[in-house]
């Protein structure tokens, strides 16, 4: 073992009791090997961490109470929250009654779930890593969720893919996030161009019949997958959000003044009372492992 491994063994053997000395060399390879778009999300989100606490718009979790009326699960189970941000997903599941790991890449994300844990009065375990490779053995977990998070990810058939390894067969596989609608490659190449003006951190958005096609091939079965519209607050706050320089907002600004009749009809595109307005396609993807 190296000198790295184990200062990180000697920190962690009295945080995880009975960790073994190669669990501690896989924990240091994940987090030592992040590609480049997994160290540019983390570095975005651990600079805007404490713009996603309870004043953020996914701190409205009725999406999430939604999705589970479609799932079944057992009074204790076990889920895996991935990407879980400032954990409103993972921190809806706790108070359910339900074991909760939330994982993210970012520390400091993973401070603000411990705060608001804390507030709440809930128990949660946390872990830092990525989505594309999961630290649990096979079917560790009842439910795996991840929630307006996929369209950063490096390697999304990897994360769908290990979320079904991970998964307990009966297990659910849960989704929310951005996407655009199928045929539509007008308005997928705007909203790209413009998500990645505002926050260089994005990757792409998942379109429905990708992401189906992404759980047939990792073994799941989809239950549920459809597009509810989503009204976004205003232009400025996005912007705020994310900490868009200054060039940037200018280049989106243009964009939304010059786009296309496609794209304005789909995000229904306008203006009320002087805030640039437009409806996020929001997916709902809800898919079971066989038993």
């Amino acid at each position: 073992m190296s000198a790295e491994w184990q200062v990180l063994w000697l920190a962690l053997k009295d945080y995880v009791p009975g960790i073994s000395k190669a669990s501690t060399a896989v924990v240091y390879l994940v987090s030592t090997s992040l590609n480049d778009v997994q160290k540019a999300s983390q570095q975005q989100f651990g600079r805007q961490s404490t713009r996603y606490g309870k004043s953020h718009i996914l701190a409205d979790v009725s999406d999430v109470e939604a999705a589970l009326e479609r799932v079944s699960l057992p009074e204790r189970a076990r889920v895996l929250d991935i990407a879980t941000g400032a954990g409103h997903t993972g921190l809806c599941l706790a108070a359910r009654g339900y074991d909760v790991t939330c994982s993210d890449l970012t520390a400091e994300m993973l401070e603000r779930v411990r705060e608001a844990a804390a507030v709440r009065g809930l128990s949660v375990e946390t872990r830092q890593h990525s989505a594309e490779v999961l630290p649990y053995t096979d079917s560790s977990f009842d439910l795996v969720t991840c929630r307006v998070a996929a369209h950063h990810f490096s390697d999304v058939t990897a994360f769908v893919r290990e979320s079904a390894r991970v998964l307990a067969p009966g297990g659910w596989f849960l989704v929310i996030d951005g996407s655009v609608q199928d045929g539509a490659p007008e308005a997928e190449a705007w909203t790209h161009q413009l998500e990645k003006l505002r926050d260089p951190s994005h990757g792409r958005f998942v379109k429905p019949n990708e992401w189906k096609a992404l759980c047939v091939r990792a073994g799941l079965e989809v239950t549920e997958c459809f597009l509810d519209p989503f009204k976004m607050p205003d232009l400025k706050w996005y912007f705020e959000t994310a900490a868009t320089p200054e060039a940037n907002r200018k280049a989106v600004l243009d964009l939304v003044a010059n786009a296309p009749d496609e794209v304005r009809q789909i995000f229904r595109l306008g203006e009320e009372d002087g805030k640039i307005v437009w409806w996020w396609q929001r997916i709902t993807l809800v898919a079971r492992k066989p038993d």
